[in-house]
């Protein structure tokens, strides 16, 4: 990793969007701190597209959506689930928010029913391990809390990846959470799906144009495709467990970092066109 000074100001000059993870990237102890939500502000002030992609659920994200919500992030699509369910703004719809899924309803339903035994499972297997506080919201994956509210350990947490690996689950780790999925879904995955969904372009074609901004273990697929990629300073935890680091670091940790973020893309940026969102939007739900 390089220090984010190293970021040529003629890499940062065609830049069109921005995806970022939410949890100890742009927050700070659970909350997103003034300096980065300017910053989500600045960027689309710009003209930049922001995406924050995350392994929280879609029903967690839809107040930080919502039009009208004292809380709403300036953001043009918001994407859960590490990469399996997403929000966007509708244009011309009538509606301020439309939900979209990879997985179709009936696919959803039973993979929920699995779900809920394999939650028994880790019960039974790994005792004292308990579903994330957002289960709730949930709707294609599962997550178990090794270090939001609970305080686990890494043996713990392999124990759990043990369990949902051996019924054919796809596991990543994130900062706070074990997730596990039917489905081949991940955090590069669901940016290329949104993107391709949204705008019809082909993400893997332009990567030069996007950034990408993380902390944790499910942010690899990210760091490993993205040709502008981002850790900030708190992603030192987990350095000894990746295989795959952003090309960049930045001297702030969570919020603050990502706002350095934002100042470097800002400093560099020529106002390049962003993509135009398509005005049919097929398979919103």
């Amino acid at each position: 990793m390089q220090a984010l000074n190293l970021w040529p100001p003629e890499a940062r000059r065609d830049l069109v969007g921005v995806f970022t993870d939410i949890d100890d990237t742009l927050t700070t102890e659970g909350a997103i701190t003034p300096d980065a939500l300017q910053a989500l502000a600045d960027l689309k002030a710009a003209g930049l597209v922001v995406i924050p992609i995350t392994g929280r659920p879609i029903g967690w994200c839809e107040p930080f959506m919502a039009a009208g919500a004292g809380a709403a992030w300036p953001v043009d699509a918001m994407v859960a689930e590490n990469g399996a369910v997403a929000f966007a703004r509708a244009p011309g719809s009538g509606r301020p928010l439309a939900k979209r899924y990879q997985q179709d309803a009936a696919t959803r339903s039973a993979n929920q029913a699995r779900m809920r035994e394999i939650a028994a499972l880790v019960a039974a297997e790994v005792p004292g391990v308990d579903l994330s506080s957002d289960s709730a919201g949930r709707e294609t994956d599962i997550a178990f809390d090794y270090a939001e509210f609970a305080r686990h350990t890494p043996d713990t947490v392999q124990r759990v990846l043990a369990v949902l690996q051996r019924v054919g689950m796809q596991t990543t780790v994130s900062s706070i959470h074990i997730h596990g999925c039917f489905g081949d879904f991940n955090k590069w995955q669901g940016a290329n799906w949104i993107v391709r969904a949204l705008w019809g372009r082909d993400l893997a074609q332009e990567l030069d144009r996007w950034v990408f901004v993380g902390d944790s273990g499910n942010d690899q697929a990210m760091f490993e495709h993205f040709t502008h990629s981002v850790g900030v300073a708190n992603i030192a935890r987990f350095v000894p467990q990746l295989r795959h680091l952003p090309r960049y670091v930045t001297k702030g940790e969570r919020g603050a970092g990502f706002a350095e973020v934002a100042r470097a893309i800002l400093s560099g940026h020529g106002r390049g066109q962003a993509p135009s969102a398509q005005r049919a939007t097929p398979g919103l739900e």
